[in-house]
């Protein structure tokens, strides 16, 4: 089966699109397009609901990759109607939830501008979101962060997205952050999210325009995980 088009990766605030089914089940719906972004990277997948041809529509209480990784599947909630292979139908997503979702996802990009060491994991769900730090020994401090990263929110600066290589990311092994992260294989372009001045990195998840478009924000946790690991979470302040 060919790839799902990812209309999420060519314009983040498309809330909706029309598609048609390449497959139906319990499992997940596969649409030949969607703007519904597939839970990876630490980002929470889209909900959204389908709306059938005959009017019918279909809750989506999840967005996930099929094993493949190339095509996505819309997970239908319990008991929804399932459309027909070759229909046509409109996806909608809960573009609250994914605003919500955008905002957190570009602030834990300031936030790892602040704290310079690899990571480990991150999460991002639409309340709150978290980043793991290779940092055996810790002299974060919560108010200290929750200033600084307020503060390059408020600086208003573009969010931009650019493609390099996989030939040019391998000459610059610096912009990967997260240890262990490495582009799907067969990859022929990989996508750049930068933040003039604080952060440059790959990243396939969904992101603002501007920083001042996250909103105020507070670090509500540092947690110690393991000898070498610290737990930084944020949320809407």
């Amino acid at each position: 089966m060919s790839a799902t088009r990812k209309r999420f990766d060519e314009d983040p605030y498309l809330d909706h699109c029309t598609a048609t089914v390449v497959a139906a089940g319990a499992e997940g719906i596969e649409l030949d397009e969607t703007v519904c972004y597939a839970r990876s990277g630490g980002q929470a997948g889209d909900t959204a609901t389908l709306a059938l041809a005959d009017g019918r529509t279909v809750a989506i209480a999840d967005t996930i990759y099929a094993e493949d990784r190339s095509r996505i599947l819309h997970v239908p909630a319990p008991d929804a109607p399932l459309p027909r292979v070759g229909e046509r139908v409109t996806v909608t997503i809960d573009w609250a939830r994914r605003h919500k979702l955008m905002r957190l996802h570009t602030c834990l990009h300031l936030l790892g501008s602040l704290i310079p060491v690899p990571v480990t994991g991150c999460g991002i769900s639409p309340e709150s979101a978290r980043v793991d730090f290779d940092l055996p020994e810790s002299t974060l401090d919560k108010a200290d962060l929750t200033e600084r990263l307020n503060a390059l929110i408020h600086a208003d600066t573009a969010v931009r997205t650019t493609l390099i290589t996989p030939q040019e990311l391998a000459a610059q092994p610096e912009l990967v952050r997260t240890i262990g992260a490495a582009p799907p294989a067969g990859t022929a372009s990989i996508r750049i999210i930068e933040i003039p001045g604080v952060d440059r990195q790959p990243c396939g998840g969904t992101h603002v325009a501007n920083t001042s478009e996250i909103g105020a924000v507070v670090v509500t946790r540092i947690e110690k995980k393991s000898r070498t690991n610290r737990r930084v979470v944020v949320a809407f302040a």
